[in-house]
């Protein structure tokens, strides 16, 4: 009897016999031989084409097509440039029988030692050493999920989603590439893209879910709404939407800065390496540094000065909110309609994209 993963591939094929008809890929002669495959794959493998939800459970809402143009483009990916040394680990040619024991614990080993670049924020290392894991044991979606976090903490999303959406066609259980290809997809400005995403992973996950992939499931399903709102609604102000991003959650700032709130005693100082290198804070620090009357206008607002002092060794002071020493409220400071909105003035539409995507995205989530 076929598993369910092959009944699957086989309406998957089906679609994509039935597409070939339709799209000019085959001659009009050809068409009934197509269409007697297709009632053949369907007879032997017990599957209906006419159920729209178990097709698009089969195909994710991508095309056989697709799908097997991106493992090309990661089998190319795998193979030597002309000229290039068989004596690197990068050079590798995968076997056709399928990793080694040898290949698989030399992966193994280069994996971890991406880990590690990636904890130290070297995304350059680590993604060449994934690179070099992969090309031992293609296709592992570890592996690709792995350097599509790497590739979206560098900033290059394009690769992200490539290596997010091999990985989880490769295996479709695996829900950190689902997290990891939600927050490449929004990033680029793909709300949609990046809504449908978390909804694999959180039925993936099963029982709702877990938090994580719940938060950026629901940032992604209110930037939908947002942008869906703005093309309803001709009069909407501008900065809403600007350049596909708009203004990030605010409400939710505290919990991109790692739950710095520490209002219980605890938290303190986030790490701050890790927080300017998210897109939105390093566009608001460019648009401050172009505009000091700007940033003069921020700091003559009594409770930014406050969280300032309180993060500069001010002893408590006025920033009492975070405890001592510790980081104010940040959840409560961006309630207040006044820094809001003072915020909305230096972000305007080119941050919002990539910075919503941080939050609940799983971008910090520790590799496997």
């Amino acid at each position: 009897m076929a598993t369910e993963s092959k009944k699957r591939l086989a309406l998957a094929i089906i679609d994509f016999l039935t597409n070939c008809t339709k799209d000019g890929t085959v001659s009009p002669d050809d068409h009934e031989s197509l269409e007697v495959a297709s009632q053949c794959i369907q007879d032997a493998f017990k599957v209906d084409p006419t159920d729209k939800a178990a097709l698009a459970d089969a195909l994710g809402g991508q095309s056989l097509t697709t799908i097997y143009g991106v493992f090309e483009k990661m089998k190319a990916k795998a193979t030597p440039a002309a000229g290039a040394s068989s004596s690197t680990p990068s050079a590798a040619t995968p076997k056709p029988t399928g990793p080694s024991d040898a290949d698989k614990a030399a992966a193994e080993a280069l994996k971890t030692q991406g880990n590690a670049a990636m904890s130290k924020k070297d995304y350059k290392a680590a993604i060449d050493l994934y690179t070099q894991a992969l090309a031992l044991n293609p296709l592992n979606p570890i592996y690709l999920s792995n350097r599509a976090a790497a590739y979206s903490s560098s900033g290059n999303y394009d690769a992200a989603i490539e290596d997010a959406q091999v990985a989880v066609d490769t295996d479709p259980k695996y829900t950190k590439a689902w997290s990891r290809l939600g927050l490449a997809r929004f990033a680029k400005g793909d709300a949609r893209g990046s809504m449908e995403a978390y909804k694999a992973g959180i039925d993936a996950e099963g029982n709702g879910g877990s938090d994580i992939m719940r938060r950026g499931y629901e940032t992604a399903k209110r930037r939908v709404e947002e942008e869906e709102g703005d093309s309803d609604d001709e009069s909407a102000p501008a900065t809403r939407g600007a350049g596909g991003g708009g203004m990030p959650d605010l409400g939710g700032l505290a919990s991109l800065l790692g739950g710095a709130g520490g209002g219980a005693g605890g938290g303190g100082m986030p790490d701050l390496s890790s927080i300017m290198s998210n897109p939105m804070f390093s566009q608001m620090a460019q648009n401050l540094m172009s505009n000091p009357q700007l940033m003069q206008g921020l700091m003559n607002n009594p409770r930014l000065r406050d969280m300032m002092e309180s993060v500069g060794g001010g002893g408590g002071g006025a920033g009492g909110a975070g405890g001592a020493g510790g980081m104010p409220d940040l959840g409560s400071l961006m309630s207040d309609p006044s820094i809001a909105e003072m915020a909305r003035s230096f972000m305007g539409g080119g941050a919002g994209g990539a910075g919503g995507a941080g939050r609940g995205a799983g971008a910090g989530s520790t590799p496997p």
